[in-house]
């Protein structure tokens, strides 16, 4: 007996899920995915923190002129992604939408790899941010101290341009101007 077609996810089913959980529609599926851990929710605030100040609000000796918002909901055709962070050329963020999700491909993500996640972030969630014309992609890995820096080629697929580890010091694309203590993210290593 032919197995019956699966129903494609709508953006409605995402009302469905349990409130501790975060959902993402990705070619097709339902993927509903827990919390983060707490290393994983620490790097992405550290990280966060590290940007928002010269990166959004111009401090510190940034440029200003980025929007980076944490756990965005982004709109990329059928897909509806939930990067752990991501940012935007002010000018190319649409500041009002008729709907939740943000439908401006980012000009950066960043996704933090989670035991439960990695699989997918890195052999589901990367191509199709490729696809739809994301410029860097950082993938963290908290378990590992480490940091990997990607730029979009002119062809559609990802440039490993660097790998930072444990406590290095980095200044990477698209962020150059404000030098960033990887040692900062790490929960084990948070200074008194």
């Amino acid at each position: 007996m032919a197995e019956a077609a699966k129903k494609k996810a709508t953006y409605e089913d995402l009302y469905s899920i349990p409130e501790n959980t975060i959902g993402e529609i990705i070619n097709g599926a339902l993927i509903v995915s827990p919390r983060p851990s707490r290393r994983h929710t620490y790097a992405a605030s550290a990280l966060e923190t590290n940007l928002a100040a010269p990166y959004q609000f111009g401090r510190g000796g940034g440029p200003g002129g980025w929007i980076i918002i944490v756990e965005p909901e982004i709109g990329l055709a059928e897909h509806i992604m939930v990067p752990d962070l991501a940012g935007w050329r002010k000018q190319r963020f649409p500041v009002e939408e008729d709907h939740n999700w943000i439908s401006a491909t980012p000009d950066w993500i960043c996704e933090i790899l989670s035991p439960k996640t990695a699989s997918l972030d890195k052999a589901e969630k990367m191509p199709i941010y490729a696809r739809y014309g994301v410029e860097y992609a950082w993938i963290i890995d908290p378990m590992l101290k480490t940091l990997d820096v990607y730029r979009l080629e002119s062809e559609g697929w990802w440039r490993l341009v660097w790998s930072y580890g444990e406590n290095d010091k980095m200044r990477a694309e698209p962020f150059k101007e404000v030098e960033i203590d990887l040692g900062d993210l790490w929960i084990e290593s948070s200074k008194p």
